[in-house]
C-alpha cells in the first residue's frame, strides 16, 4: 500500500465511524471491567468482614458470590463485545469494498 492509499482510507468518513464507534465500546467495555474489578479491589482492603459472611448461614460466604459474579460479568461484558462488533461488520465491509481490498 502506497502512503496515498493510506491517507484515502483515513479520510473515508466510514472508516472514521467505524474507528470512532469501536473506540467508544471499546473503552467503555474496558471502562466498566475495571470499575468491577477496583470495586473489589476496594471492598476486600477496605470491608473485609463484609465479604467474609455467610450467606444464610451455610459455608458459601458472600465473598464467592462477588467472585462468582464478577467472572460472570466478564462473560457477559465479552459478549456485548461481541455482538456489537458483529454489528460493526457490514461498515467494516464496506470499507474494504470503497477501499479496493
Amino acid at each position: 500500500m502506497t502512503p496515498q492509499d493510506l491517507d484515502r482510507i483515513r479520510e473515508n468518513p466510514d472508516f472514521i465511524q467505524l474507528v470512532r464507534r469501536k473506540q467508544r465500546l471499546t473503552w467503555s467495555l474496558t471502562a466498566a471491567m475495571l470499575v468491577i474489578y477496583y470495586g473489589f479491589v476496594l471492598l476486600v482492603a477496605f470491608a473485609p468482614s463484609v465479604l467474609g459472611q455467610s450467606l444464610n448461614g451455610g459455608v458459601t460466604s458472600v465473598g464467592m458470590l462477588v467472585g462468582v459474579v464478577i467472572i460472570l460479568l466478564s462473560f457477559a461484558l465479552t459478549g456485548i463485545y461481541v455482538k456489537r462488533t458483529n454489528v460493526l461488520d457490514p461498515l467494516n465491509d464496506k470499507v474494504r469494498q470503497e477501499c479496493g481490498q
